[in-house]
């Protein structure tokens, strides 16, 4: 048996999915057409297929034949619950395409970087099993919304941005919580701490809407067969990792005030600590009604109306139809073409592509780009990204304000050039200097994961639910943790601690996205995928995927080194450079080098060291030569499939996996 068949026999088994349900469902029933389809469209449509009955025949066969071989002739497979404890028996230990975990991993075929080793683990089932990396997607998505709500989960959104093997397009999917159709820029004027927790904080949820017009796209598998690895960690229970247990120590204020956070992560009036077992059986309850109605059981269904009972109860603004009116928006990717290289991420209201794109442009205007490299080129970095920070805050949702001339200078090498000028080796300035018009937004953690499939379709994904534990509330009645996403919205009458006035083009209105920094990329090097990056920690976030990419694809650090090595970061306001000086959950210290403060110091940055900074997943891909390589032909299109090495970030106790 070929591992891809007993790894689908496994996820049957282990799943309890009826083979009746995967006859109607293996392909899907998705459109590729998506002009005729929105978030209303019936999940089960059983009466509108195309699927030729011949094949209907096959898929069934395959699937019943696996599945009877796999319960009579391999019985030591052993799934404990889903939560991260998987015994392996010797039949499985054979196959050559075994799940690995740890700090890095190589593969041929498919390979998932997330921040938890048990949602790595599950996005690569899903591979093996013949699945899209969309499929992946939703499954990882959703595990880490059970085993990491401090910072995602279906209460929350994101962007998503999936590159295509086969045509090279590249899609961004843009499913930012959205302000509720009664909010108002002044909403906050009487107590701004609404802005940032309770029931009026909560944008309109809408990661479900995003992962699921994705699947509807790309998907292979049955939408429901992908939920259940996240249910069975909701209901059956998940070990506390340390660093959710952190979070939860963080927060136990919080927690402790809130009924729906106290009943999971507090149930007998103690937090819970790493080591324990954490159960949210209604949010299983939950996930088990929309993996079987679809996103209408959310959007137009019980679901949706406990939750916005509940967000209402609350004091909260959130109606059934800002659920049932809420749109992804997909559009192509934002492409920069730079160093080399081609880099595809999302448009605005996320910032972290266009920022991207400016810094990397400064520094690329140097007459001699290896002077970007050691001490001089940190410092040239930390120059360039203040001049970005500057400039950023002039984005907002390009539906509501017009941001094209803002868009334009960003990803202007011109206009990079301009500012490499006022770059000095020798010194740095003032916040000032940069020409800052408005204060900056300081959006929080997030959770972001990358994925490369077997056919080298990639998917780079950022989730949130934005300040730890979101708003603070859960809703009890469904178990879903409700985001705070409002508090990425300027407001008139929040006047910043650096004097800046609020920027107009982030106020809030009804319907509006938040600005976000938010940076899933896709890296592409003469049409082949060459990586994927992305990373969690609000403001953190673009300083450290540039420093990712920097250190790959510019100073040839190996992936590990390049995730791993110590990062700086600046808020522009206040002036100063903050170093990493930390030991991280896995006993490894991260530091700047004394060498690099002392260079820093000499020209006048001011220094703080932190214990903290952004998380970032990488997958690079290296192709060796053309006889080593694998190739894929996809209408008249070579693609070429190197080996993945993928790397979880030790800052959050991460860890990939490869088939």
């Amino acid at each position: 048996m070929s591992p891809n068949t007993h790894q689908f026999s496994l996820l049957a088994a282990s799943y309890s999915t009826s083979l009746s349900l995967s006859l109607d469902h293996t392909l899907c029933v998705r459109e590729r057409n998506m002009e005729n389809h929105n978030i209303q469209t019936p999940f089960l449509n059983s009466g509108d297929h195309s699927i030729k009955n011949k094949w209907r025949f096959a898929i069934c066969f395959f699937i019943s034949v696996t599945a009877l071989i796999f319960i009579i002739g391999d019985k030591s497979i052993a799934l404990s619950g889903w939560n991260g404890r998987v015994q392996v028996g010797d039949a499985w230990k054979s196959h050559k395409k075994q799940v690995q975990a740890s700090d890095s991993v190589e593969s041929w075929e498919g390979a998932v970087a997330a921040d938890d080793a048990r949602c790595s683990k599950i996005g690569v089932m899903i591979l093996s099993a013949g699945g899209h990396a969309v499929d992946a997607a939703v499954s990882v998505a959703l595990c880490e919304g059970v085993v990491n709500p401090v910072a995602s989960g279906i209460g929350g959104g994101g962007f998503m941005v999936v590159r295509s093997a086969d045509t090279s397009v590249a899609q961004a999917f843009d499913f930012r919580e959205t302000a509720p159709a009664a909010a108002s820029q002044n909403m906050y004027q009487n107590n701004l701490n609404d802005k940032y927790t309770g029931a009026l904080a909560v944008g309109v949820p809408s990661e479900i809407a995003g992962l699921y017009r994705a699947w509807l796209q790309h998907g292979r598998l049955p939408w429901k067969t992908l939920f259940q690895p996240a249910i069975r960690l909701a209901k059956d229970g998940f070990i506390v990792s340390p660093y959710l247990a952190s979070s939860i120590l963080g927060s136990a204020d919080r927690i402790k005030s809130d009924p729906g956070l106290q009943k999971v992560y507090a149930p007998t009036g103690e937090i819970l600590q790493a080591g324990e077992t954490c159960y949210n059986h209604q949010l299983g309850l939950s996930l088990e009604a929309i993996a079987e109605g679809g996103p209408q059981a959310f959007y137009n269904g019980p679901i949706g109306e406990k939750l916005v009972e509940d967000v209402r109860a609350g004091g909260g603004i959130l109606t059934m139809d800002d659920l049932r009116n809420y749109e992804v928006k997909v559009t192509e990717a934002l492409e920069v073409n730079t160093m080399g290289f081609t880099i595809f991420g999302m448009p605005s209201p996320s910032s972290g592509t266009l920022g991207m794109a400016l810094v990397l442009n400064i520094l690329n205007s140097f007459e001699n780009t290896n002077d970007t490299k050691g001490n001089l080129g940190l410092h040239r970095y930390i120059e360039a990204l203040k001049h970005m920070f500057a400039v950023r805050m002039n984005l907002g949702d390009p539906d509501f304000v017009d941001i094209s001339k803002t868009t334009a200078e960003m990803l202007s090498p011109s206009f990079a050039k301009k500012i490499q000028s006022r770059i000095f080796d020798n010194t740095t300035f003032p916040s000032e200097y940069y020409m800052p018009g408005w204060s900056q937004v300081q959006d929080h953690g997030t959770c972001h994961f990358c994925i490369v499939d077997a056919d080298r379709n990639a998917i780079s994904m950022t989730t949130t639910v934005n300040y730890p534990f979101g708003g603070g509330m859960q809703s009890p009645s469904t178990g879903i943790l409700l985001n705070n996403e409002m508090a990425d919205f300027s407001v008139p009458t929040e006047i910043s601690p650096d004097n800046l006035p609020p920027s107009p083009a982030n106020f809030i209105a009804p319907n509006k996205r938040p600005l976000s920094c938010m940076t899933p990329i896709i890296v592409v090097k003469d049409d082949q995928l060459a990586g994927v990056i992305g990373g969690s920690g609000g403001m953190y976030i673009i300083p450290a995927v540039i420093q990712v990419f920097l250190n790959h694809f510019v100073l040839g650090m190996e992936p590990l080194e390049a995730v791993h090595s110590p990062r700086v970061y600046h808020k522009l306001v206040p002036n100063v450079v903050y170093y990493e000086n930390w030991t991280v959950i896995d006993g490894e210290h991260i530091e700047l080098s004394d060498d690099q403060k002392e260079f820093l110091e000499e020209r006048g940055h001011v220094l703080e060291a932190k214990a903290a900074g952004a998380v970032s997943q990488l997958i690079v891909q290296t192709l060796k030569t053309p006889i080593v390589n694998r190739r894929l032909s996809y209408n008249y299109k070579q693609v070429f499939k190197g080996m993945l090495t993928a790397v979880s970030d030790p800052r959050k106790d991460g860890r990939p996996a490869g088939y």
